[in-house]
């Protein structure tokens, strides 16, 4: 750093201890310092890495737990004004500042428990009462969200972010940090004959994004634009 006339700046440096908490030899909670020359960081629990918070333990509990109250913060905000919007306008500011937080990074919540995603739902729900003016206990939400407001439920939503990258990575498309994790099928000379090339899936490291394989569930769409992808994995994933 020196080099290159840079300083630490020790009050926005975070240094985070990971690994699996079922693990005997992992420094899960917090680790030993730091030390830089004279300044000193101090393990921490959890760090927020672009909008994302990452725990020691790996889990996304305290990542949902943000995000849920941050949502649930700015849907009594809207709902205080909402008498004075219309149904468009209370969905516009919904969607910038509930939903974008739901579906931001939320590719990192594929694989997590049913309880982390039954979480955001209910922010998801709350959101739909708020568009459509109606109360907590009143029935038809699942007809609300879906036909209605054509919302897919959280775990949809992720699939649905895991669909489109996995297809951009097919494209050629995805991050350079992204392909060169992944690789296709019919890449590998072991799997060329196999039926998994002719799905175009793609093979994920363990080292990279964990216990992954992703699957493109779109065939003969590889000529389609991104709008055309979009509508489709939407309708797909939205056919309860």
């Amino acid at each position: 750093m020196a080099a290159n006339r840079l300083k630490l700046n020790a009050d926005k440096t975070e240094l985070l201890w990971a690994g699996s908490k079922y693990g005997s030899a992992s420094p899960v909670g917090r680790g030993p310092p730091l030390w830089l020359r004279d300044e000193t960081i101090t393990a921490s629990d959890h760090v927020r890495l672009l909008s994302v918070t990452i725990s020691s333990d790996l889990s996304s509990d305290k990542h949902v737990s943000h995000t849920s109250s941050a949502c649930f913060y700015w849907l009594c905000q809207i709902r205080r004004i909402r008498h004075s919007l219309d149904t468009e306008s209370a969905q516009t500011l919904v969607h910038a500042f509930v939903s974008s937080r739901v579906d931001g990074c939320n590719a990192m919540l594929a694989g997590s428990s049913k309880a982390s995603t039954d979480r955001l739902q209910r922010v998801l729900n709350a959101a739909a009462r708020v568009v459509s003016g109606t109360h907590k206990f009143d029935r038809g939400l699942t007809h609300l969200l879906h036909s209605d407001l054509h919302w897919l439920d959280v775990p949809q939503r992720i699939q649905f972010k895991l669909g489109v990258t996995v297809h951009r990575r097919l494209r050629g498309n995805a991050p350079p940090y992204l392909v060169s994790c992944w690789k296709s099928t019919t890449d590998v000379v072991s799997r060329q004959r196999l039926r998994s090339a002719s799905r175009h899936d793609i093979v994920a490291p363990i080292s990279a994004i964990g216990h992954l394989l992703l699957q493109a569930r779109l065939p003969g769409t590889r000529c389609q634009t991104m709008s055309v992808i979009r509508r489709l994995a939407k309708t797909l994933l939205g056919d309860y």
